[in-house]
């Protein structure tokens, strides 16, 4: 077995076995902390993290892994894991099945790997660099709708939206009179490959985490889309800021963005 297939081989051992333990527990009740006022965690989430991180260090003992639950402790390694062991946790607490596992596998600063994984649809999307991009086991493309009036946009709010609505909402109401609709599903992973898919023509957010998009990014990519920052650069897992769509409407995304900077520049 080649080096390769054996990282994607382990990414989604890794994320199907977090997305049994996901429908395991899916509706019964959990304790919960809170990372912060409107950030919750459950035990679903580390019981998550701790058999992923487990398949990979298992396999590649060598390796870093880098989670949304545990602070960061890198060897060093150029070969680094980017895993959201539960993202969706508040649907997940609400009973709202709209939730997902992501593993993304960084080599030297580059996404290589991306698997997303849904459990209560069985749906497995996953992409490697320069191979395509699959929904299980077969390719997937972007949409072909080629005018921001006709597409169906997804996008969701930070933690902090309580603190700066207005700021968030003039995104939002750029968009919604600019687009044919908008959905707000609440897990970025989801939101992503469903676009990399073709369900969603685009997508913006600000203040996500790599671990949110590290995964979902690469396969609009190889899926014939297009991924940026607000401003049109090249898109940084690490940046906070991500605007992706199918490539068609992406320039019309990025006016729309200007728009907004311009009317409320100092």
């Amino acid at each position: 077995m080649k080096k390769d297939d054996r990282y994607l081989e382990v990414a989604i051992s890794a994320a199907k076995e977090a997305g049994r333990i996901q429908n395991l527990y899916f509706g019964r009740s959990h304790p919960v902390e809170y990372k912060e006022e409107f950030n919750p965690v459950t035990e679903v989430d580390h019981l998550c993290e701790q058999a992923i991180v487990k398949i990979i260090l298992d396999a590649f003992p060598n390796h870093d892994v880098l989670t949304e639950e545990s602070p960061f402790k890198g060897k060093g390694s150029p070969w680094r894991w980017i895993i959201d062991p539960l993202d969706g946790t508040t649907n997940y607490l609400h009973g709202f099945p709209c939730f997902c596992v992501s593993v993304g596998l960084e080599v030297e600063g580059e996404i290589k790997i991306g698997v997303v994984y849904i459990p209560t649809l069985d749906e497995l999307f996953h992409g490697e660099k320069g191979k395509g991009a699959f929904l299980n086991g077969k390719q997937i493309l972007v949409s072909h709708i080629n005018k921001l009036n006709r597409g169906l946009l997804c996008t969701g709010f930070p933690y902090d939206v309580h603190e700066h609505v207005d700021f968030y909402l003039r995104y939002f109401r750029q968009f919604i009179t600019k687009s044919f609709a908008i959905r707000r599903p609440g897990s970025a992973a989801i939101d992503l490959s469903y676009l990399a898919a073709g369900r969603f023509d685009g997508f913006w957010e600000l203040k996500l985490h790599a671990w949110d998009v590290a995964a979902a990014s690469l396969m609009i990519s190889e899926a014939g889309g297009k991924v940026t920052d607000f401003q049109g650069r090249p898109f940084n897992i690490y940046s906070g800021e991500i605007l992706a769509s199918n490539g068609l409407i992406h320039e019309e995304m990025l006016q729309a963005i200007e728009e907004i900077e311009k009317k409320h520049s100092p």
